[in-house]
């Protein structure tokens, strides 16, 4: 926009001072001509006033004086061919002004400037003082430069005011932007601080508006959902007690412990949307990832499925949760025993990826997608919510990475995440632990 401005400034500039600064400059020229033909007149005049009354060795010197003085030679015509003054030729302006008219008349190099002097002894007597091309133009160049400079240094002060004004109006938009930016990466925090015209104040105010009425909608949503999660509560009481009355020990602990499960899984949410935003914390995908390996290990072990588990030397820190990166782990395991028969084998890969990133893949040997995409948020081909592949592209993401599906080597599905590689302290949420 700056740069828009300045060149609308230049070029409106630039027409307005030709404009002015054109018939300005040929007005120069002209006076310039006019003064040194008026010189020059003034200098024959001079001379002209003294034919027939001195004699002729002061005419002479009054021809040499006034050439001297205007810078123009000057030549006394006499009526009987004698030539006092500056030498010329005779020409034949010379002869139609010994007719008794004066005139000027344009030779090569220049002008004659001839005053016509009647009544002198012997007849018409001529005065002539001749004016070059180079007197004519005298000082018009400088001028002209001058005139240059001048309009290049208006157009340079337009260009500079426009420029300070348009940083004016940019700067203040650019904020606005910034802050957009900001709300649209998660903090609702940001807020602009009214600057520069009044059109991008009441921008800025309608912008804090809209984050302050987000941010109180987002809050109502977060307790709404914890409410509806607390409530929860009640009915898991109920079946604590039911399982602590079964008459079976073994079972009763088997169902106090699935009870104890859900349990945490339901204060897990609550905590979850109650975080006003998503901390900016880290983990190391290595210990993370074999840790909700080996929790799978057992009914992988109980459906007879055979599993690879590669993982690259760690530590390998990155820029997810450790809570978030295993509900991701136990959404793709998840849908792999719930989408391929017992007895299907399947790949766990953690390693280093492109562009500083650590690639996870994930990969079996089933039937594998359909046809299609990656399917979408609630949706899916095989009878689930479609939420497992949802929340693994959310955490990649989120982590500044991305998720990709495919097919596998053997046949089967394949997904891989990207996840942010971080170059530093961990940080878990309980405090840090040094690399």
């Amino acid at each position: 926009m700056r740069r828009w401005l300045a060149a609308l400034v230049a070029a409106t500039t630039s027409l307005v001072l030709v404009s002015l600064l054109v018939p300005l400059a040929l007005l120069v020229r002209s006076v310039a001509h006019s003064e040194a033909v008026a010189a020059a007149t003034r200098a024959a005049e001079s001379v002209a006033v003294a034919v027939g009354a001195v004699d002729e060795e002061t005419l002479r010197l009054t021809a040499e004086q006034a050439g001297a003085s205007s810078g123009h030679p000057v030549t006394v015509f006499l009526a009987d061919g004698r030539v006092l003054g500056a030498v010329a030729a005779r020409s034949r302006a010379v002869d139609l002004a010994a007719r008794g008219r004066s005139l000027t008349a344009v030779v090569p190099g220049g002008r004659e400037i001839l005053v016509a002097v009647q009544g002198a002894p012997g007849g018409t007597a001529v005065v002539r003082a001749f004016l070059a091309d180079a007197d004519l133009d005298r000082g018009v160049h400088r001028t002209w430069l001058a005139l240059l400079i001048l309009g290049v240094a208006l157009v340079g002060l337009g260009i500079l005011v426009a420029d300070r004004l348009a940083r004016a109006v940019v700067r203040p938009t650019t904020a606005l932007a910034q802050v957009s930016h900001r709300l649209a990466k998660g903090d609702l925090t940001a807020r602009a601080t009214p600057q520069g015209p009044p059109e991008v104040r009441t921008a800025g105010l309608a912008l804090n508006h809209l984050a302050g009425r987000i941010s109180d909608l987002l809050a109502e949503e977060r307790e709404t959902a914890a409410d509806v999660s607390h409530r929860l509560r009640t009915p898991l009481t109920g079946l604590r007690l039911e399982a602590e009355s079964l008459a079976d020990p073994g079972e009763a602990a088997r169902m106090e412990a699935r009870v104890d499960a859900l349990e945490r899984a339901v204060t897990a949410v609550i905590n979850d949307v109650r975080r006003r935003s998503r901390e900016r914390a880290s983990c190391d995908a290595v210990a993370v990832v074999r840790d909700r390996v080996e929790f799978w290990s057992v009914l992988a072990e109980d459906q007879s499925r055979t599993f690879s588990l590669d993982l690259a030397p760690g530590p390998l820190p990155v820029a997810a949760a450790a809570e978030d990166l295993a509900d991701c782990v136990d959404a793709l395991l998840g849908n792999v025993f719930a989408h391929t028969p017992d007895g299907t084998s399947f790949r766990v890969l953690l390693a280093l990826g492109p562009d500083d990133a650590v690639a996870l893949t994930v990969s079996d040997a089933g039937p594998g997608f359909g046809p299609g995409d990656l399917p979408r948020r609630g949706e899916s081909g095989a009878g689930s919510t479609g939420l497992g592949l949802d929340i693994a592209r959310r955490v990649a993401e989120d982590s500044g990475g991305s998720l990709t599906v495919g097919r596998s080597d053997p046949g089967g599905a394949e997904v891989r995440l990207l996840l942010r590689l971080l170059l530093g302290p961990i940080r878990d949420g309980q405090g840090e632990a040094m690399l």
